[in-house]
């Protein structure tokens, strides 16, 4: 259906890493220069979209966008109208022209079956394929088959622990895979700093940048990897919206150097 053409040979040989999460006094417009000024990749939850990041999307490199519905299940008491939800959901992304978003992947609440017709169900509403979104549970050849209709595709269950960092050792050969099939593969939630090198995939996402504010340490790309800086003993952080700027300008330096290096 959707399968890409890539050079088998030479496979992707670099990885984008999108900053995701709620970034700290977005609203306040802290990050907007160094945003037009860097372009950086992009990871939101539909969840939390709002209108600073319809006003920030024309300034992102580059931008994927998550369904929400895992957040809003743990976030909410209220039950919610699947369908509605994925015609909000179609909606956002017509009305942005976002060419990458993820499917539904709520197979633990719905079914696999019924995710697939939300799936079909997107895909007819917004004329663009989704990014399908692999979980142990769907089995192998369900991930062979999606490797081969699709040319972008994810692997998830990595932050719900699904996928342990035991098992951390098999991503290689699924990330071999699906660039056999002809497909690039996103790790949705692997911040793995240790393991980025090993696991090739051609998109991550991490959370980690918006870390550095909640247990007091600032980032600093060291030329290879992040290196957290703790804050001296009995001393505190200072501005944190300054220690915000300056984890999201070192992460996004990090983005620039793994692009060409990982």
């Amino acid at each position: 259906m959707l399968g890409g053409n890539p050079d088998i040979a030479g496979l992707w040989r670099s990885m984008k890493i999108y900053l995701a999460g709620v970034a700290p006094w977005r609203n306040e417009q802290i990050y907007d220069a160094a945003i037009k000024k860097s372009g950086p990749y992009i990871l939101e939850s539909f969840y939390y979209t709002d209108v600073d990041t319809e006003r920030l999307l024309p300034h992102f490199g580059d931008f994927l966008l998550d369904s929400g519905a895992f957040t809003f299940m743990t976030n909410s008491t209220a039950r919610l109208d699947w369908d509605e939800y994925v015609k909000k959901y179609a909606a956002f992304i017509n009305r942005n022209k976002i060419e990458k978003y993820f499917e539904l992947d709520i197979d633990s609440v719905v079914g696999y079956p019924q995710v697939l017709k939300y799936r079909a169900k997107l895909e007819d509403l917004t004329g663009r394929p989704c990014i399908p979104v692999w979980h142990k549970s769907r089995g192998m050849n369900e991930f062979y088959k999606m490797c081969d209709e699709y040319g972008y595709a994810a692997i998830g269950g990595i932050v719900s622990k699904e996928i342990k960092p035991e098992h951390y050792g098999a991503l290689p050969k699924l990330i071999t895979e699906a660039h056999r099939r002809g497909c690039k593969l996103h790790g949705l939630g692997f911040t793995s700093l240790a393991w980025l090198p090993r696991c090739h995939f051609d998109s991550v996402d991490s959370t980690a940048w918006t870390t550095g504010n909640r247990f007091g340490y600032v980032y600093k790309f060291n030329g290879k990897t992040m290196a957290k800086v703790d804050c001296p003993p009995g001393k505190r952080l200072g501005d944190p919206r300054k220690v915000a700027l300056i984890n999201f300008t070192e992460w996004v330096k990090f983005q620039k150097w793994a692009e060409i290096n990982l």
